[in-house]
């Protein structure tokens, strides 16, 4: 595909975005860009949460891991309906009957003002390493299709990367992305079907062969019952789904803006429940798409890349599967990407603006020249983090997302855990050290876990271990006193 017919489907993408964007954002105020007036569709809401819990990184990465972990994806997945089961009948109604703009908010209700500075500091740096991984897929495949050939410098790249998402967030925030999610989410599907049909055409397989050679592949298994020290042993990949799930959604102001956006709380139990549902079909979905590439692959002699994160990308534009997939390829991974990435901006703008510059105690004028600055200081964020992140990263995507998401998440796990359950008052001024030095003592623990723990090697339940870690310093610092546990 050539790079001039890659813009050519970027610009057409975007043109649809950015008219969208004009439509839903006019009249929009604060409470527009933050809440979407409270007025957003459920089965909307749920549909276009597909796409921002997937994002590029399940787009690329997902297909790309078979290889090495096959579908032990599934374990984690089934864990993430358990955990959003705990999202829709305890955090939702929690955050309703506040009426939360910032989750985080809760945290000072129940903890004191300095717990929750700290919670909202460590979402502004989950979310900013999350959207920026994110975001560093999409910008390397641009590279590699359009940018490359034109001489244009990686860094331009990601600025330009970034500036789409701007230019159709600055105005309309949330209410704008209730619809445009939902659109990136139907690309992002549809891309993967087609390229599945296409992978089947090639090979002659119809739907009953196909499953036979996934289920016969060395690819397909599921579950991991054998080693309790392996990563993919099946009780550290259900409770680390478990967990995940619950602090990169019900403890995440991007993904919770989106379910505070419903008209009321059943409406968001509805759509939790029904996203939680669909998700672990489309996960499915996704690894049989992987799988399929690397039976491809070996079928027809295809050199399979050390960073198997490419081989999606690779047999997508340069054609082997045909034009038809190569122009969705690149029209579901900047769907799933920027799905992801534009709610992040959005909810990043909103957390700086309501847990630190408590913007709702201002002027509406003031209030919207702020935000919109705040705007523009995220998005450059962004950029620097992606910049950074191309530098150092040497391994799968998803697999540093969740790793990094086991250390930036637990210290809220502890703090959400301690609040909701434990009638006692803490130290408020000592939670910030808690909650340094919890993801450090969990780093030393995984660092040295073969020689401490007699072989045992952490996967993705490290968030458990640093969550608890956090939920104990809290308790040593806490006393018995009367409180409200909301």
């Amino acid at each position: 595909m050539s790079p001039i017919s890659v813009v050519g489907v970027i610009a057409a993408y975007f043109s649809l975005l950015v008219y969208i964007s004009f439509k839903t954002s006019k009249g929009a105020n604060n409470e527009s860009f933050f809440i979407g007036n409270k007025n957003s569709p459920w089965y909307l809401v749920a549909f276009g949460m597909i796409g921002t819990s997937l994002s590029g990184v399940t787009f690329i990465s997902v297909p790309g891991w078979v290889q090495s972990s096959q579908f032990s994806y599934m374990q984690m997945v089934l864990g993430y309906l358990f955990g959003y089961s705990v999202i829709a009948l305890v955090l939702l109604p929690l955050y309703y009957k506040l009426n939360l703009t910032s989750i985080y908010t809760y945290l000072e209700k129940r903890l004191g003002f300095w717990s929750y500075k700290t919670g909202a500091f460590y979402f502004l740096l989950s979310r900013l390493v999350g959207a920026s991984f994110r975001l560093y897929l999409v910008a390397n495949v641009l590279q590699l299709a359009v940018f490359d050939a034109w001489n244009i410098p990686y860094w331009l790249t990601v600025a330009i990367t970034i500036l789409l998402i701007w230019v159709y967030t600055f105005k309309g925030g949330i209410k704008t992305i209730v619809w445009t999610d939902s659109l990136q989410t139907f690309f992002m599907l549809l891309a993967v079907g087609i390229t599945i049909y296409s992978i089947n055409s090639q090979l002659n397989f119809d739907f009953n062969s196909m499953v036979d050679s996934i289920k016969s592949s060395e690819y397909s298994k599921v579950f991991f019952f054998d080693d309790w020290r392996a990563d993919t042993y099946f009780w550290k990949q259900f409770l680390g789904g478990v967990f995940i799930s619950i602090v990169m959604t019900g403890l995440d102001q991007d993904m919770m803006q989106k379910n505070l956006s419903c008209r009321n709380i059943r409406e968001a139990q509805k759509n939790m429940f029904s996203f939680s549902l669909v998700l672990v079909f489309v996960n499915l979905f996704f690894l049989c798409l992987g799988a399929l590439l690397f039976i491809y692959s070996n079928a027809n002699g295809i050199e399979i890349p050390s960073q198997t994160d490419d081989l999606y990308p690779l047999l997508a534009i340069q054609g082997y599967l045909g034009p038809l997939v190569s122009i969705f390829f690149i029209l579901g991974l900047i769907a799933a990407a920027y799905s992801s990435a534009d709610s992040a901006l959005t909810a990043l703008t909103t957390s700086v603006c309501i847990d630190f510059l408590s913007l709702e105690n201002k002027p509406e004028p003031i209030q919207t020249r702020i935000r919109r600055q705040v705007h523009i200081i995220m998005s450059v964020l962004l950029f620097v983090t992606i910049l950074i992140f191309n530098v150092i990263n040497n391994d799968s995507v998803i697999s540093s997302l969740f790793k990094a998401a086991g250390y930036t998440y637990g210290p809220l796990l502890g703090m959400f855990a301690f609040g909701l359950y434990v009638k006692r008052k803490v130290n408020d001024k000592l939670v910030p050290l808690i909650c340094f030095v919890s993801p450090f003592v969990t780093y030393i623990l995984n660092e040295f876990s073969i020689q401490l723990f007699n072989g045992y090697k952490f996967g993705f339940e490290i968030i458990l271990l640093n969550g608890f870690l956090a939920f104990m310093g809290l308790l040593l610092i806490s006393k018995k006193e009367k409180i409200i546990v909301f």
